[in-house]
């Protein structure tokens, strides 16, 4: 199999031209996602804020249910 000459990556003034250039270029044309690793970044501080959203039940109860077998599984025996 040929290997896909893979383009460079634009340098971007600021974080809305960076968004706007992903949101309309695919990712595989710049990086090789075969290659990729992993990364895990343990000293992340996760910001969070109340919201409010109108779901229908089903779509709320499918969240929970999935949110549950998350923290099922996170949960030391």
């Amino acid at each position: 199999m040929k290997k896909k000459k893979l383009k460079e990556v634009p340098e971007f003034r600021n974080e809305d031209e960076e968004r706007e250039f992903w949101w309309t270029h695919d990712s595989t044309d710049y990086f090789d996602w075969d290659k990729a690793e992993r990364v895990v970044f343990p000293n992340l501080k996760m910001t969070t804020r109340t919201i409010s959203h109108r779901l229908p039940e089903s779509v709320r109860d499918e969240h929970a249910r999935r949110a549950a077998s998350v923290i099922d599984k996170n949960v030391p025996q």
